[in-house]
């Protein structure tokens, strides 16, 4: 195994001796609660009902798959099924639990239909991205005719846009068990191997080791596969030469990590080497970029500026980055023209690539966090261009 440039460091392993992740507590649910609360007035809403399970999480704790969160400005209530009775009452420690042996949105409904005049409800937000236009109808089925649904802003998403101190120690965590894993992944690949052998290896230690899952189908592409942005692991075997794009995450304590790899199977030609220092170079001035005041756009542009320069921006087709936490994808999204500005702890990938149809392709992918000052890179992997 050698590199093209400097000799390969030492990887940051995950142990025995985990990283300790913070809990959240009743005080900090409390905080994020009363805040989007507070929200409901200047987005002239009376209340709001959150069907996302993520941005439930965000809000009471919940970690099941069965749940509607209802707020008002003076009222929390989060309803589930007889399934999750016990968890619920562990989990949501800041609101009402009512465990229903209706759906969960019937049952929600009906409170409303119930208690909103009580309390004075009128406008209800709902999260037109998450509700799907079957669960709409039997929503309304449920209310009384004075309240009226409306579309909500995406009050959650943009407080969870940047992380608090507890949140980062998981994310922080989450990278950690997804970098160790990068070793399983070179100790794997070799010619006439399938793709799914060395995804198989990657998502088998994760669990060994403690995640609680994969946070996306792991991507492993090999040879001309590799000019596939989203190429997920297959059958076809790893050619004797050529770049394998190895892109996997795990989930721990709830929390994503993303990062990208590309290696060399086979001695890399000297064109080879010149694109993958290329694509180092535009990866690098997108990481310099990201510091708060600037706009996410502004970074998608500096790495887009570094291949430009090499003429190789025509090949590469997507984003430079997202955010990453409760969700693998979550905004801001690091795009062209996106007038989002970073603010401190922000945390976003930068993932730029190069993909020639035909030839191959390369991504290197960090997960970052936005500093004070300007960010600091979690992800320990080295990125020297290694051959196997």
């Amino acid at each position: 195994m050698t590199v093209c440039r400097a000799p390969l460091q030492a990887v940051v392993c995950w142990t025995e001796s985990r990283p300790v992740t913070a809990r959240l507590t009743l005080v900090d649910y409390l905080s994020r609660r009363k805040k989007l609360q507070a929200a409901l007035e200047p987005a002239r809403l009376d209340g709001l009902l959150l069907t996302h399970l993520p941005n439930i999480r965000y809000i009471c704790g919940f970690t099941g798959s069965s749940g509607v969160l209802v707020l008002s400005a003076g009222k929390s209530v989060f309803f589930t099924d007889g399934r999750y009775a016990e968890q619920a009452r562990g989990e949501v420690r800041t609101s009402q639990v009512i465990v229903s042996r209706k759906p969960t949105l019937t049952a929600a409904a009906g409170w409303l239909a119930s208690q909103g005049k009580k309390l004075g409800l009128k406008v209800i937000g709902i999260e037109g991205d998450h509700l799907t236009l079957a669960a709409r109808a039997q929503l309304g089925k449920g209310l009384s005719s004075r309240l009226r649904l409306r579309l909500a802003p995406p009050l959650v998403e943009q407080a969870r846009m940047v992380k608090d101190a507890e949140e980062i120690s998981c994310l922080r965590a989450a990278v950690l068990l997804g970098s160790s894993l990068f070793d399983r992944a070179l100790a794997t690949i070799r010619p006439g191997l399938p793709e799914t052998a060395v995804a198989a290896e990657i998502e088998y230690a994760a669990r060994s080791q403690g995640a609680d899952g994969m946070s996306f189908e792991t991507i492993v592409a090999a040879g001309k596969r590799s000019a596939l942005p989203h190429g997920r692991a297959s059958r076809s075997p790893i050619p004797k030469t050529g770049f394998v794009v190895c892109d996997f995450g795990v989930i721990l304590s709830g929390y994503c990590s993303d990062m990208t790899r590309t290696v060399h199977v086979g001695r890399p030609s000297a064109e080879a080497c010149r694109m993958y220092e290329t694509l180092r170079d535009a990866q690098q001035a997108a990481l310099q970029a990201v510091s708060p005041g600037n706009t996410v756009g502004e970074v998608d542009k500096a790495a887009r500026n570094a291949l430009k320069k090499k003429g190789l921006a025509k090949y590469f087709p997507h984003s430079t980055g997202h955010g990453v936490g409760l969700e693998i994808h979550e905004p801001p999204r690091l795009a062209a023209a996106q007038k989002e500005i970073l603010r401190p702890g922000m945390v976003v990938t930068v993932e730029p690539g190069i993909y020639i149809s035909g030839s191959g392709g390369a991504r290197i992918e960090d997960m970052v966090v936005v500093t004070e000052r300007g960010c600091e890179v979690l992800t320990p992997t080295p990125k020297d261009l290694i051959t196997i």
